[in-house]
């Protein structure tokens, strides 16, 4: 498995059945791909789609049915095709039980930076505002790394996405819950040691006794 592949199997066991999930654009939308079969969810974009399936077969994609990142997707059994203004209404008021989202930097805080600067050909914030803002659980799943430097540091240099404490962060190399003492090392990814962890994340890590190695179905 590559690293993509092994965050999303991972994220994917933090979904219940019954919840109203977001999944963000990129590598978020992996998840839904690993989700266990006796799992039933419904899948929200804030384009005005609730009950998104995977992407369809080569060939039998729908120009009208696509996610938050114009990728396409199938619609499941009791899909709804919703406007723009109720979309957000669910993101705002509270109605998402969670939202996976991609990042490019999350601080010491737990604080996510997952957008740049306008007007430059880099990500734009999206929903992202909302969804951190809005959404009862936020997980962000990201790469340990990007470029050899670390994405996990003790205060974000991008502007931030919200001013809230994230919920969880999944790498191809931990999990990591971000809580009021610090940054707690959860898991460890197959293969890789604590230390390892530790020389790849630029934060202080808090290390407990009970570190296990991620389950990756």
């Amino acid at each position: 498995m590559n690293a993509k592949e092994i965050i999303a199997r991972r994220v994917a066991l933090e979904i219940s059945d019954g919840m109203l999930v977001n999944l963000g654009i990129g590598l978020p939308s992996m998840v839904a791909n690993y989700l266990p079969d006796d799992v039933d969810v419904f899948f929200q974009a804030e384009n005005g789609v609730i009950g998104l399936g995977a992407r369809p077969p080569e060939g039998m994609e729908d120009p009208d049915l696509t996610d938050a990142g114009g990728g396409f997707v199938t619609a499941v059994p009791g899909a709804a095709s919703i406007d723009s203004a109720m979309s957000f209404g669910l993101i705002r008021g509270g109605h998402l039980d969670m939202t996976v989202l991609g990042g490019l930097q999350v601080d010491a805080r737990g604080y996510l930076a997952n957008w740049m600067v306008p007007g430059k050909m880099v990500p734009g914030m999206g929903g992202a505002m909302d969804l951190v803002a809005g959404a009862n659980r936020v997980i962000v799943a990201m790469v340990h790394s990007a470029k050899g430097a670390p994405k996990i540091v003790p205060e974000c240099t991008l502007p931030l996405t919200a001013a809230r404490r994230i919920d969880l962060i999944v790498t191809e190399m931990a999990v990591i819950e971000p809580t009021d003492a610090g940054l707690v090392l959860r898991e460890v990814g197959p293969g890789v040691t604590v230390e390892q962890v530790r020389s790849a994340t630029a934060a202080d890590l808090i290390v407990e006794s009970d570190v296990s190695e991620m389950p990756v179905p």
